[in-house]
């Protein structure tokens, strides 16, 4: 105990770096969580089948035709903001966002909250978690 009282002693800005990263690692992981943020493929099926929930796939359309969740609808990352409108109409509904991997749908999730967009989810792991998970995707 003694050793590590002296290590933070002599490292304190050090210790105060990790003390924030950690913090900071923390409030990010509590609040996907909190929020239920991210869900796997079986619940993006459960979503859609009981909730009608409306699929976004936010990658680019050379990549979605290259194969797709079925009914999914493509609105590029880039474009998302500028067809908002056209998603107003499923404000009130589940709205699953996914990309390739769910980096970029984790940020259109935010963005589209920041909008009120209230039941907004990220596919975990995005299309490679689907494919992973034996789900079917279209090409048409």
């Amino acid at each position: 105990m003694d050793q590590i009282l002296e290590f933070i002693g002599n490292n304190l800005f050090l210790t105060t770096a990790f003390l924030v990263v950690a913090a900071m690692l923390t409030y990010n992981i509590y609040a996907d969580i909190a929020a239920g943020a991210n869900i796997g493929p079986r619940e993006v099926t459960d979503l859609i089948n009981r909730e009608e929930a409306t699929l976004i796939d936010v990658r680019p359309i050379s990549d979605f035709n290259k194969g797709h969740i079925l009914g999914a609808k493509n609105i590029p990352m880039s474009g998302l903001m500028k067809q908002l409108g056209t998603l107003e109409k499923h404000k009130d509904q589940p709205v699953i966002i996914n990309c390739r991997s769910g980096a970029q749908s984790a940020l259109a999730c935010k963005q589209l909250r920041s909008k009120g967009f209230e039941k907004v989810y990220n596919l975990r792991g995005g299309i490679l978690a689907w494919q992973s998970a034996g789900m079917p995707i279209s090409k048409k």
